[in-house]
């Protein structure tokens, strides 16, 4: 290393240690690193008017169901019906070979023909008789015979007429007709088949469709409650409202009327078995489908419901996440009391004019400080859903909480 090397070192350190005091940054005051309040989407709590409603499970069911059996014996001649068609009470459905039951009819036809024909002899003979045993031209006991002969002829007769009543019914039994009206479904004999009466396979099923039964399963606890609602309806001059919610949730064109509740509880689900009754013109309702009817029993004034997402629940019970006026987050337990669309009913625990945490939940601990958004649902099918009474449709549609 030459002196002029040597000379500059120094002067090149000098330099780096001023670059680098340049580089370092001013310390950050005391608490600027900590993080914003959340942001959440509440909303103000308000009561409303809802309607009572109860939501029941059911099936649908015919309101007539007939089985076509055969009544005599025989070879299916012919099928007279569209399968899946409508039919008139009456109406032809099949043709049983009747060349035997004609046959049969026929001799009993001549067989109360000899026994009139008996009848006749006998009544003229005992005519005859009546006069000449006034005057002791035959004896007492030819009379009596005669008029025994006679007895013996019109029982003959009435059992000839008995015999031909039967042959009749028979040869008609060949034509099967149709005991209602209503769709028959699918035949299950063919042309050809041989039949029985008294044979245990139907040749096929008429089902009355309009009006349709449903049958629905109401608790044994809750059906006190349902007829209590169901008595003051009627008191207050206002019928109970059937609508019939479809396998795929959409409600039904036409609204029902209750029929019934069974008499006994069934011990192994301690339910009770109700009925309703529903018009059913377009035949869209079928029998087996699985339906929800609600019972609408007038109107519920003064009611807080929140939506469901709002609510959690613990092992304690249910709660809500409230804001007060300062941010801070405050747990609140509630009861609820059943579903009303896509909102829960709360019957105690919130107050008109609360603000409850709806979204954003997972970020309000309590006692933490967020800042407050009005919550909007997402998009107009929340909105319009929670108007509309849907409520064991939704996962959350769980048992309300007891009081």
């Amino acid at each position: 290393m030459n002196i002029t090397s040597r000379a500059l070192l120094p002067s090149a350190l000098l330099l780096l240690l001023l670059s680098a005091c340049g580089d370092k940054k001013p310390a950050a005051p005391p608490g600027a690193g900590a993080p914003p309040p959340a942001n959440v989407g509440v909303i103000t709590v308000a009561t409303e008017d809802v309607a009572n409603i109860t939501e029941l499970p059911g099936r649908i069911e015919a309101v007539r169901n007939a089985e076509v059996r055969a009544r005599v014996g025989g070879i299916v001649q012919k099928r007279l019906f569209g399968e899946g068609s409508e039919v008139r009470a009456g109406a032809v459905l099949y043709q049983i070979d009747s060349a035997p039951f004609q046959a049969a009819y026929s001799s009993a036809e001549a067989a109360l023909a000899r026994a009139e024909a008996n009848l006749g002899q006998a009544t003229t003979r005992l005519n005859r008789y009546r006069s000449l045993v006034e005057s002791n031209a035959i004896s007492k006991q030819e009379f009596d015979d005669a008029q025994s002969s006679q007895k013996l002829a019109a029982a003959d007769v009435a059992a000839a007429k008995a015999v031909l009543d039967n042959a009749r019914l028979n040869l008609s039994y060949s034509t099967i007709t149709a005991p209602i009206a209503g769709r028959i479904g699918r035949t299950l004999v063919t042309e050809g088949a041989l039949v029985t009466a008294n044979d245990t396979t139907a040749l096929a099923v008429i089902q009355q469709l309009d009006p349709i039964y449903v049958t629905l399963t109401q608790s044994s606890v809750e059906l006190s409650q349902l007829r209590e609602k169901i008595a003051q309806s009627g008191q207050r001059g206002t019928k109970v409202k059937l609508t019939l919610l479809t396998e795929d949730g959409k409600p039904y064109a036409h609204t029902g009327q209750f029929l019934f509740s069974e008499t006994t509880v069934d011990p192994s689900s301690s339910s009770v078995i109700l009925r309703a009754q529903f018009p059913n013109p377009e035949r869209t309702l079928l029998p087996g489908m699985y339906v929800r009817v609600q019972l609408e029993q007038g109107v519920r004034a003064g009611t807080i419901t929140v939506p469901q997402q709002a609510v959690m629940r613990t092992a304690d019970g249910s709660l809500v996440m409230s804001v007060d006026a300062e941010g801070k987050v405050t747990p609140k337990p509630v009861k609820t009391g059943g579903v009303y669309g896509t909102r829960w009913i709360i019957t105690s625990g919130l107050n008109a004019g609360d603000q409850i945490i709806v979204e954003g939940l997972q970020k309000a601990k309590p006692g933490a400080t967020v800042k407050a958004n009005p919550w909007q649902p997402a998009g107009a099918n929340g909105a319009a859903g929670a108007a509309a009474p849907n409520g064991s449709g939704s996962p959350a549609a769980a048992a309300p909480d007891k009081k």
